[in-house]
This record gives structure tokens, C-alpha cells and sequence, in this order.
């Protein structure tokens, strides 16, 4: 009789057990919104219930003495996003975290960071019109955003002052704001290396694209190149959370594009720990024409 009660007890207990674990180890998807008019609204991206943060992207303009300026390909002019604003509480009402991204394409030379105090100077701006702090300027109006994601691929130093100045004003704020970082995939070859080792970010989704001479990229043939890069990342900077970085379609990069399949039986076994986080897809309007999201989300 002791044999028959306890085996159903222990099969009950790991499969609780196993429960709690996958839990533990679950994800979300984070993607980019802004860059295409074709992607449709904020409030729609939200309603899908397929993202848990949402980063609009991008701040653009900034730095060197240049008046900052965001860059919506089309959503609305960089004086008038007040639509925007609305579709940030809409967000947030479901319980999406939205992030202004910062940076993008460095090909027009539209950003930089002169010094630590340009630095500072930028990171007072961003404070003021888009987070906690108070301007009569504020592109989205009333809306306050979660939090501010640096894509940076170009310009000069100074990002680790960026981050120090807003986590200073964050930290004088009764509300919670994130600092996250999206490096490209060979490890700390980036701008962003002094801000990362600062251990300010929450969250840090690794661009695994558009590095194809790198070794970095996730190969279904040869995973080591991809499982040392995850590795050396996770084991070496400071942050809550770490995120694969992928296209959300072969159109949206130049390499690194992990078809569904290959993603859920055999990268995701490689990455989920305690410190995963969940997958990066640039861009929403590619998700919408892939549907890739959908076909990982139960999976992430």
C-alpha cells in the first residue's frame, strides 16, 4: 500500500516541480516599433498580446550640440506624436513595458556623444521629455515611458556616463525605470562596452544578425560559434535579463535569420537559464508579414 500511494505522490511532485522550472525559465518578446507606417499603430501591436516590451525607435538625433529629435518613418512628424502618447498608455494598461530606443542606422551621422557632459546634457533631455522628468516640450505628451534602450552603432564614447546620469535621475523617482542595451554580437567589439561593464542595465538583447563574419550567429549546422558567444555574454556583463537577438524575417538583416523550427528545437534549449530572458525580434512590420512571433510565442 506505501509503494501505490507514493509513487503517485513523487509523479505528482516532479511534474510540479518540472512545472515551476519551465516557469522560471519562460520569456517574452521584445521587438522594435517606428521605422515602417505599414507596421500600423502602437495600440494594434499591443493588442495582440504577442510583446511584452515594445521599443520605439528611434531617438535619432542627438548629441554634438544638435537639438534631439525622434524619427518615426512615417507614424507622425517629430513635433507632433501625440497619438503616440495614447497608444503608450494603452500599452502599459495591458501590462507592456514601452522603452524610448535610441541610436539606430549611424549612417546619416546623426548622432554622437561629444563628452560626459554632452552625455549627461542628453540624458537630462531624455529624463525630462520622455521619462520622469517635467518639459513643456514632451513629444508624447503625458505619457511616460518605461524606460530607454541604447542602440548604438556609431558615434563616440561616453554612453557609460548616458547611463549613470539617468539611472541617478531614476533613482531619485518612486516609479521603476529600465536601462537596457541592444550590443551587436561579437563580444564587447562595440560602443557600448563602457556602459555595459556599469552594471546599470536590466536588460541586454544581443543583436545575433548582421554579423555573419563574426562567429557569433546562430548556425543550425555548427552551434558552438552561437552557444560561446550566449556564454561569454551571460558569464561576463551584469544584468537581469539577456535576450537572443534575431530578424523576424530573412528581408529584415543581411544574416542571422533562425527559421521558426530551428529556433524552439534547438537554439532555445542552448539559452533558457535563470538568466534568459526571452527573444528580440527586429521589426514588428517584419513579424507582421512572417508571423514569426506567433510561432515562437508558446514556446519563448
Amino acid at each position: 500500500m506505501r509503494n501505490r500511494v507514493s509513487n503517485p505522490l513523487t509523479l505528482i511532485f516532479l511534474l510540479i516541480s518540472l512545472t515551476l522550472f519551465s516557469k522560471s525559465n519562460a520569456g517574452g518578446i521584445v521587438t522594435y516599433w517606428g521605422q515602417d507606417s505599414r507596421e500600423g499603430s502602437l495600440t494594434d501591436t499591443c493588442n495582440t498580446g504577442l510583446y511584452s516590451i515594445i521599443n520605439i525607435a528611434f531617438l535619432s538625433k542627438f548629441g554634438g550640440g544638435r537639438r534631439p529629435e525622434i524619427n518615426l518613418a512615417g507614424h507622425c512628424n517629430p513635433g507632433s506624436c501625440q497619438k503616440v502618447g495614447q497608444g503608450i498608455k494603452n500599452c502599459q494598461n495591458k501590462g507592456v513595458k514601452v522603452f524610448l530606443s535610441i541610436g539606430g542606422d549611424p549612417s546619416g551621422n546623426t548622432y554622437t556623444l561629444t563628452s560626459a557632459d554632452d552625455a549627461r546634457k542628453v540624458a537630462d533631455y531624455i529624463w525630462d521629455n520622455f521619462l520622469g522628468g517635467q518639459s513643456g516640450s514632451r513629444p508624447f505628451g503625458d505619457a511616460v515611458l518605461d524606460g530607454v534602450d541604447f542602440d548604438i552603432e556609431g558615434g563616440e564614447i561616453h554612453y557609460a556616463a548616458l547611463a549613470r546620469k539617468l539611472h541617478e535621475h531614476a533613482s531619485s523617482s518612486n516609479r521603476k525605470f529600465y536601462l537596457a542595451a541592444a550590443p551587436q554580437c561579437p563580444f564587447q567589439n562595440n560602443i557600448l562596452s563602457g556602459a555595459l561593464n556599469t552594471a546599470l542595465f536590466d536588460y541586454v538583447w544581443i543583436q545575433f544578425y548582421n554579423n555573419g563574419q563574426a562567429n557569433c550567429e546562430f548556425n543550425s549546422n555548427n552551434q558552438n560559434g552561437f552557444r560561446n558567444s550566449w556564454n561569454k555574454w551571460t558569464s561576463s556583463i551584469s544584468a537581469s535579463k539577456f535576450f537572443v537577438g534575431l530578424p523576424a524575417a530573412h528581408a529584415a538583416a543581411t544574416s542571422g535569420y533562425v527559421p521558426s523550427q530551428d529556433l524552439i528545437n534547438q537554439l532555445l534549449p542552448i539559452v533558457k537559464s535563470p538568466k534568459y530572458g526571452g527573444i528580440m525580434l527586429w521589426n514588428r512590420y517584419f513579424d507582421t508579414l512572417t508571423g514569426y512571433s506567433s510561432k515562437i510565442k508558446n514556446s519563448v
